[in-house]
């Protein structure tokens, strides 16, 4: 039946590309959620009138949140690679993306974690601090719980977007459902295969979705 309406998709292909997909996603959510992590306490804990106050070291990370932000993923993967070359020993395959995906998309979740970190009561804050709490008690045991809704929700949002990306990175030798989609679907014209692809792509994001949105739940 199957075969009916995907005439051009060989099963073995399309279950390795989904696997090299959620390879990547997976593998770099880790990875951009410990970047984005600490990038944003950085931000909020350097900020005016915050625990460590500096405004060179929140300049610093500032500007480097911000200028990668503003790099086109496809750019990004582009300037990359002679890091990437040093660091994974090739440009090609899904382990060669994650070094993009994660500085992608790590500067991104950074800022949803500052966001969700200034939604934090004050007056939780200087309760331990007058209490003689520790910055790095503050940090684990009031800032990060109080938030972690909002840091929830926008892991969620940013492992959607990595999907996105893991499709873009396909397309010049990353692998994956987006590298499937272009050689063997657009080069050929065999449509079937990027219906296919496109499909399991709206599936994963679902999945992830739901995963975040249960999660949120459980949280509260």
């Amino acid at each position: 039946m199957l075969k009916d309406f995907f005439p051009n998709v060989i099963p073995e292909d399309l279950w390795e590309a989904t696997l090299e997909t959620l390879y990547m996603t997976i593998i770099s959510v880790i990875g951009t959620l410990i970047l984005g992590i600490i990038l944003g306490l950085l931000l909020f804990l350097t900020d005016r009138g915050n625990l460590w106050k500096n405004s060179f070291i929140n300049f610093l990370t500032a500007t480097f949140v911000n200028v990668f932000r503003a790099i086109p993923f496809i750019i990004l993967i582009l300037l990359l690679f002679p890091f990437t070359d040093f660091l994974i020993g090739t440009i090609r395959g899904w382990e060669a993306a994650l070094p993009a995906l994660i500085i992608g998309a790590g500067p991104f979740y950074a800022r949803l974690v500052e966001i969700g970190l200034k939604e934090v009561d004050k007056g939780v804050i200087e309760a331990a601090k007058s209490m003689g709490a520790k910055s790095h008690t503050i940090i684990f045991k009031v800032l990060l719980p109080e938030s972690m809704p909002a840091l929830i929700s926008g892991l969620t949002v940013t492992g959607i977007a990595l999907i996105g990306y893991t499709a873009i990175a396909g397309v010049i030798g990353a692998g994956g459902l987006g590298s499937l989609a272009y050689l063997q679907g657009f080069q050929r014209r065999d449509f079937d295969v990027i219906l296919a692809c496109t499909i399991l792509i709206i599936i994963i994001v679902f999945i992830f979705q739901f995963i975040g949105g249960f999660t949120i739940q459980s949280d509260r």
